[in-house]
């Protein structure tokens, strides 16, 4: 990927990319209703999948390098890329769902990690410090600045408060397609990597671990998972660079109109 040329977008363009990456958060908002005991994944991939379609996009996850499903549902050590089943969720577990719409030729692309009903405090304090961390990365995107800059930020955040930092899988620009140039890690250092500009659209996503940062690809893929089976956190938005700075495109705000 480092080695693909990284397209800005004009305002137009960004305003298309507001438009899927809002459908995404509003079917992150839709989920978010039915994320309880008892409930499969399947279950959600089929409301998130209908709801899209609903809403006149597809699902970008569906047929994606032969991903079977519209929507990874990654529980509790499940990091990321977690395929859909029918075993149901309980109570204390965590959920990381990774959503991502096409609408009018263009990508958007959002997560967010759930709590199932009462979930322990250190796993809770895990998902705060995540969440977090997204908008310390998101502060450091603006112009003139490096996209090392932003991994160098969520890292020093979540490792100051002990957790850990998955190096294999990284953030990347979106646009067009849901993958583009370039990569954005969550760790690195200050000052380095690409130059970030004026109209660079980028999906910052961090993915914490509790314990140990290592990770396992499972044999079915697709899922990683956390070495140890501790939980890992994930949470992502999109953003564009416009008037110097990070206009989010992505939204929670669907998902804490059900919470409150």
């Amino acid at each position: 990927m480092n080695s693909r040329k990284i397209i800005l977008k004009t305002a137009e363009e960004i305003e298309f990319m507001r438009e899927s990456n809002r459908l995404v958060g509003m079917t992150l908002g839709e989920l978010s209703k039915h994320v309880k005991p008892g409930v499969t994944t399947l279950q959600l991939d089929r409301i998130a999948e209908e709801f899209i379609r609903d809403h006149g996009a597809i699902p970008t996850f569906l047929g994606y390098g032969g991903f079977p499903n519209s929507i990874c549902t990654s529980v509790n050590e499940n990091v990321v890329h977690g395929i859909p089943n029918n075993t149901p969720l309980k109570e204390g577990d965590v959920i990381s769902v990774d959503c991502g719409t096409l609408k009018h030729g263009y990508a958007g692309d959002s997560a967010y990690t759930f709590c199932v009903g009462e979930v322990d405090e250190k796993v809770k304090n895990l998902l705060k410090v995540t969440k977090e961390s997204l908008y310390k990365g998101i502060e450091q995107a603006k112009v003139d600045h490096h996209i090392g800059d932003i991994g160098y930020a969520v890292q020093s955040y979540c490792e100051s408060h002990g957790y850990t930092v998955v190096r294999e899988l990284v953030g990347h620009g979106i646009g067009r397609e849901m993958h583009e140039a370039p990569e954005v890690p969550n760790y690195g250092k200050r000052g380095t990597g690409p130059l970030i500009k004026e109209g660079m659209c980028i999906a910052i996503e961090p993915m914490i671990n509790l314990g140990s940062k290592n990770v396992v690809f499972e044999n079915d893929g697709w899922t990683v998972r956390t070495k140890d089976r501790k939980p890992s956190a994930h949470f992502e938005h999109t953003i564009a660079i416009r008037n110097g700075k990070a206009d989010i495109l992505s939204t929670f705000e669907f998902i804490q109109e059900t919470s409150n």
